[in-house]
């Protein structure tokens, strides 16, 4: 079992640099919606559908979130800007911060 956990390890997806300062302009983006009054259950229906279309294609062309992990991740930084509001710019330091320590760079 544990070699099993391993392997599951050593094939989910690691972003790299470029991906994580795109997540962080996403989570950026997301909160300059939330400033213009973009209320979250519509942001993240609209995430949430637009995670579940990407899908369809493989995992190498579905930019950042290329598996289950990924989404998650993802999902929880826009869930962060909507329910601990700070600036946008604030939020995309952390997502990229956040990304990078993932990905094993930091």
């Amino acid at each position: 079992m544990l070699l099993a956990l391993a392997a599951g390890t050593a094939l989910a997806h690691r972003p790299t640099v470029r991906e994580c300062r795109e997540a962080g302009e996403f989570v950026r983006n997301a909160a300059l919606s939330r400033d213009s009054g973009m209320a979250r259950e519509a942001f993240m229906e609209r995430m949430q559908g637009d995670l579940v279309a990407i899908r369809n294609y493989p995992p190498a062309m579905r930019w950042f979130a290329q598996d289950e992990d990924d989404e998650a991740f993802l999902v929880q930084a826009i869930e962060r800007v909507f329910d601990s509001p700070a600036k946008s710019t604030e939020h995309e330091s952390e997502m990229l911060g956040s990304c990078l320590a993932r990905a094993g760079i930091l």
